[in-house]
């Protein structure tokens, strides 16, 4: 199938079945394209739907969201994952503010040189919002185009990637880069899934590689996965005078910005409850009596997995400081819920509130 083909097969699709989504309905406004794109990096959109609305809610431009705290952005993105992301936006809006007066670059180039706006990211805010001439790369894309293509190297590599690239470029319908890369990210949404692709539904199929050699299931070509490594870690519910004590996580580190129960990583041979006593005198200083453990829970990261045993604490003596934290705070435990805690101390928190958690 010729690319000019191609393009009008799918466009012709897309405009027949493309989903409603709130961000189609704000194509014009490059911020709120921008947003719904990084919110939309490793989430899948029935996720981040009610997210887009909530923080389009309190930080409706790029000025808001400039002049807001960071602490208010990462509550706001909070159950959101990936905080880096929230990070990120928050530092580019004040970049944005501060050395370009406000208004979001139109070309790919420009974009590139905002904190977090990757290739992808730039080229969906150039072609979508601002009608550039910049193809996309993503996860969908991706399997559209190997299947496609039979494209078989691995879609991580630089080779690959730059293939890719380049295939996308050469399809693109000048003029119309936006509706075209929305159609084609649709396509590997919707209908060339992962698992059990619809085929039979796919305006590509006569064309398609990978249907014709029946290579749906190994296209694109999957890395091994490795075994994740596996963390315990100790933390304590500290208590003074009925409130709790929380600590915020540095902005350089995993999580950076979020608060959490103090704690850290089990030690070779060490007790959970000798984990928390020197977890808690290494990060703020004080000496607490360590006492029942009251929760544990189960979480995975992209690259590991934890176990978090929540103790019960006392506070012994001592004032906290900030050793290994970037500040902390006594807060009574009804005021928890107003802070952006990772989803492990989250799910610690509901079961001490008896609320739900926000997912």
């Amino acid at each position: 199938m010729p690319p000019s083909s191609f393009t009008s097969k799918l466009l012709t699709w897309y405009a027949q079945h493309k989903r409603d989504l709130p961000w189609r309905r704000d194509t014009h406004d490059p911020y709120r394209v921008w947003i719904a794109e990084t919110l939309l990096q490793q989430t899948q959109a029935a996720t981040v739907i009610p997210y887009y609305a909530r923080f389009l809610a309190r930080f409706p431009n790029v000025r808001a969201l400039a002049s807001a705290r960071l602490d208010e952005v990462l509550k706001v993105w909070e159950g959101a994952g990936y905080y880096a992301r929230a990070r990120n936006l928050h530092r580019a809006a004040q970049e944005i503010v501060a050395r370009l007066g406000g208004e979001i670059p139109s070309t790919v180039e420009d974009l590139l040189t905002l904190p977090g706006i990757g290739r992808y990211t730039a080229g969906a805010i150039a072609s979508i919002a601002f009608g550039r001439d910049a193809p996309v790369v993503d996860g969908n894309v991706t399997r559209v185009l190997c299947r496609y293509f039979n494209i078989t190297g691995d879609p991580k590599s630089a080779r690959t990637q730059k293939e890719l690239w380049q295939r996308a470029e050469n399809l693109l319908p000048r003029g119309r880069a936006g509706e075209f890369n929305q159609a084609l990210m649709e396509l590997g949404a919707t209908l060339c899934t992962p698992r059990q692709p619809r085929c039979a539904a796919c305006p590509l199929a006569r064309g398609c590689a990978a249907r014709r050699l029946n290579l749906q299931d190994q296209l694109p070509a999957k890395r091994v996965k490795k075994k994740l490594p596996h963390y315990d870690i100790a933390i304590g519910i500290i208590w003074k005078r009925g409130k709790i004590l929380i600590a915020q996580r540095p902005a350089e580190k995993l999580l950076g910005g979020l608060w959490e129960f103090p704690g850290g990583h089990r030690r070779k041979n060490e007790s959970l409850a000798a984990c928390v006593a020197r977890e808690v005198r290494e990060e703020l200083g004080i000496e607490i009596a360590v006492g029942e453990k009251m929760a544990t829970v189960e979480h995975a990261y992209s690259h590991f997995k934890i176990t978090l045993h929540a103790f019960q604490c006392r506070w012994v003596r001592g004032r906290p400081r900030a050793l290994g934290c970037a500040a902390w705070k006594w807060v009574a435990p009804r005021d928890l819920t107003r802070y952006a805690f990772p989803a492990a101390n989250r799910k610690i928190i509901a079961r001490m509130t008896n609320e739900p958690m926000n997912q």
